[in-house]
Order: C-alpha cells, then sequence, then structure tokens
C-alpha cells in the first residue's frame, strides 16, 4: 500500500499501519515537500519515498506491487491524483472530502462497497456521527439531523483547514445517504482552546411520531460499540437525551414550520490513540483508523476472492 500525503493525517496513518496491521504493508509515502516529518520517518523506517506527488508514485520501481492507495492530501489534489490513478488497477481510499467515489462509513455500508474501486472516507465528524444518526433510523425515521464537531486547533493542518467547506458539504449529505436523515445540517468548530480539547460531536435528530426510546437508546449503544471495534477512544459522553415536543408544545423549524416528536442528543468524545499526535487529535484518530479498517477488509475480501476461483466466477 502507499500514503500519497505526508502531512499529520498521512504520517498518523502510516504508523498506525505499522504497528497494529496483519494485512497491510507500506510500500510508500508520498508528499511534495522533500522536509516534512511524514517523509522523514518513512524513509527511517525503510519505507520508499518521493517528494514528487503523484507523479513521483508511479514512477517509483515497486508501484507495481502496490495494491491500495491512501490519499490524505485535499479535496482538489484527490481528484488530480484519481485521474491518474483510475486505470492502474490500484484500489484509493479518500480521506479528503472531495467524495468522487461512493462514501463509506464501515461499520454501517462497508459490505456494500468491497468491490468499489475509489471510496470516499467523508470526514472525520462523519465518521463520528453517521452512524448514530443511522442507529437512530434503523429505528424510526428521522426528519432532520444536525451535527457539530469541535476539535482543536492544533490538530488541524493546512489540509484540514483548506477543505472546511468540503467538510460541511461532505459531512451534510453522508448524514442523508448513509445516515438515513430526511436532511441533514454539519458544523465544525476548530478550538483555539490551551491545553487542546479532545474532539467533541453533538448529534440532534429529530424524529416525528411516538418512537420506541428504549430501542433508539439500544440501537445507539449498539452501534456506539461497533465503531468501538476500530476506535477505542470513541464513546459517549453522558446518556443519550429524549425531548419531546407535543401539537401543545411544537419545536418551530424556519425550513418546514413545527414539528411534534422526539428530538434525540447524542453527545460523543473521541481520544486519540497519540501514534503521532496526542491524544487530543481524536478527529486525525477516527479517520486513519476507519481507513485502516477498509483497507483490511478490502485485502481479506480480495485475497479470498483470488483464492476461491468460484467467487470469481460468480462475480463475473
Amino acid at each position: 500500500m502507499a500514503i500519497i500525503g505526508s502531512g499529520n493525517i498521512g504520517t498518523d496513518l502510516m504508523i498506525k499501519v505499522m504497528r497494529g496491521s496483519t494485512r497491510l504493508e507500506m510500500g510508500a509515502m508520498v508528499g511534495i515537500d522533500p522536509e516534512s516529518d511524514g517523509l522523514r520517518r518513512a524513509a527511517k523506517f525503510g519505507v520508499a519515498t518521493t517528494a514528487e506527488g503523484i507523479d513521483g508514485l508511479l514512477a517509483l520501481p515497486n508501484f507495481k506491487d502496490i495494491k491500495i492507495v491512501f490519499d490524505a492530501t485535499s479535496a482538489g489534489a484527490h481528484r488530480a491524483n484519481w485521474e491518474k490513478l483510475k486505470d492502474t488497477g490500484v484500489r484509493v481510499l479518500d480521506l479528503t472530502p472531495a467524495a468522487v467515489g461512493p462514501s463509506c462509513i464501515p461499520v454501517v455500508n462497508l459490505e456494500d462497497h468491497l468491490d468499489d474501486s475509489n471510496l470516499n472516507m467523508v470526514t472525520c465528524g462523519g465518521q463520528a456521527t453517521v452512524p448514530m444518526v443511522a442507529a437512530i433510523s434503523a429505528v424510526a425515521p428521522v426528519r432532520y439531523a444536525e451535527i457539530v464537531s469541535s476539535v482543536s486547533s492544533r490538530s488541524a493542518g493546512p489540509g484540514t483547514r483548506a477543505n472546511i467547506d468540503e467538510f460541511t458539504e461532505t459531512t451534510s449529505q453522508a448524514l442523508v445517504d448513509i445516515g438515513g436523515a430526511g436532511r441533514g445540517k454539519a458544523i465544525m468548530i476548530l478550538n483555539p482552546a490551551e491545553p487542546p480539547m479532545l474532539m467533541r460531536n453533538t448529534v440532534y435528530a429529530l424524529v416525528e411520531g411516538d418512537p420506541d426510546l428504549g430501542r433508539i437508546e439500544s440501537s445507539i449503544l449498539e452501534m456506539a460499540a461497533k465503531v468501538q471495534g476500530y476506535v477505542p477512544g470513541y464513546q459517549l459522553k453522558q446518556a443519550v437525551q429524549f425531548e419531546t415536543f407535543t401539537e401543545e408544545n411544537p419545536l418551530y423549524l424556519p425550513e418546514s414550520g413545527n414539528f411534534t416528536g422526539v428530538r434525540v442528543t447524542v453527545m460523543l468524545e473521541v481520544t486519540g490513540a497519540a501514534h503521532y499526535l496526542p491524544a487530543y487529535a481524536g478527529n486525525l484518530d477516527i479517520m486513519t483508523s476507519a481507513a485502516m479498517a477498509v483497507a483490511e477488509r478490502w485485502a481479506q475480501h480480495h485475497s479470498t476472492t483470488a483464492e476461491n476461483p468460484e467467487l470469481q466466477e460468480a462475480r463475473a
């Protein structure tokens, strides 16, 4: 595998793969700044490196052995990179908000995309909150979902800052397309507080009618446990909150009028594994952890398919 982007996310992902993956092997680290810490670390680890971007990756002698490429650059750069990668046969995991390929939240829809060649990992806020919306949608229809992601300003590098507009658009769409909400809205906050704060996410979901609150809470807790399977620092900060709005006491929504039903509030915190940056960078950790989980499942799936001619024939 190769990583394009030798910044915070790419470097954290490299270290995570080298420390904890049983199916993935680092083949190349790609950047555009020869002095970047990510390229220096990769070279120290004996990983092939290039500071010539996508063209440098394609020119590496071992590129023919690369099966999976992680793109941890920016939305604009990913679109250009994909144009040069799409005919090479590699599978690409996009950690930018470019959304060129289908969006993927591992615990919600990964099994639907095992044969896709380009998957978008949405955003850190999407990886944290879409599973909660999906958990609620599995029990009752969600008319509207709104999420607020607050991350430490220190953990937001140049790529993250350049992608803030795409963050809101991509996350909002994922709340609908993957989470199942009728409408979605995402807000991102870069918090300059010192000492740096952990990643916090708040999910608001409006459920019409008289849903089974016990089933909703159980669904949320089950989903949180699944996410913890690959992001150990993911947790609910407090019990799920429910607020009921009746005909006598409706909630006014500026765009659609009065709402009656239940507002579900879920408060989350993500503590990073501190593989590269400190624990406050949970926004990086949830992205790299989710991407690694997808890549390992991809590797398992395609290894099984290659070893089983009957499966190959069935998929043909």
